[in-house]
């Protein structure tokens, strides 16, 4: 089984969501068998899961978009807007591409296929404990597909809506700024700006930390989202 890259001496500690009793026993079994992620917790349903994480105080939750009296949508922004919200991975099918939109923008740090394999769901929980989430372009561009529709309907006017914002946020930018901006929108880690961008990694994480404070953003999914609504990428 792989292991979390870079992750600290203390274990990423896990809440995992979601209403299937087998998937949460599959996850479960998937992840205890990672010294670098230990399962605090197990929910059935998103009205849970602020006492849950009250309870456990996990890094990640990887939270399910469909349950039966709250969904992971709603979910998820309630854990938002918490003074020290845990990041969340969405568990989702293409199916309900419109929510897990809308749930990466409520701050989600990225998304999981139920179907995933086990390494890269390693990978995916490491990269979002670490700040690291980020959306696969040919995922993304479906996603932002699926929502934006035909010209003249609503979906698209929201579309335009939400480019002449995103146009308008990315303005004020520097030039730089911009550059790792786009290259966020790109799917790329830190590394891969810092070597692109010609920079070191830690200069990559100040400017990533000032594109959250410009933008007001909480997370560089946000930032990635931000981007494909101005069509950089």
């Amino acid at each position: 089984m792989a292991t979390v890259s870079g992750a600290d001496t203390e274990p990423v500690r896990v809440l995992i969501v979601d209403d299937d009793a087998l998937v949460r026993a599959g996850l479960s079994m998937i992840l205890g068998g990672v010294p670098e992620l230990r399962v605090v917790g197990e929910v059935a349903d998103g009205s849970e899961v602020l006492a849950a994480v009250e309870a456990y105080r996990p890094d990640v939750v990887l939270m399910d978009i469909r349950m039966p009296r709250m969904d992971g949508l709603a979910a998820t922004e309630a854990l938002r807007r918490l003074q020290h919200p845990p990041e969340v991975l969405v568990l989702t099918t293409f199916d309900v591409d419109e929510y897990v939109l809308r749930a990466l923008r409520a701050g989600a740090g990225g998304f999981l296929l139920k179907d995933t394999p086990p390494v890269e769901i390693v990978a995916a929980i490491g990269r979002v404990a670490a700040g690291e989430a980020t959306l696969s372009p040919t995922v993304t561009r479906k996603l932002i597909a699926h929502v934006t529709g035909s010209a003249g309907t609503p979906a698209r006017r929201d579309a335009d809506l939400r480019r002449d914002r995103a146009v308008r946020l990315l303005a004020g930018l520097s030039d730089r700024e911009r550059e790792v901006a786009v290259a966020i929108g790109r799917g790329w880690s830190n590394a891969e700006i810092s070597a692109a961008l010609f920079m070191s990694v830690a200069t990559v994480k100040a400017y990533v930390s000032r594109l959250l404070t410009k933008l007001e953003l909480t997370n560089r999914v946000q930032v990635a989202l931000l981007v494909h609504d101005a069509d950089l990428v």
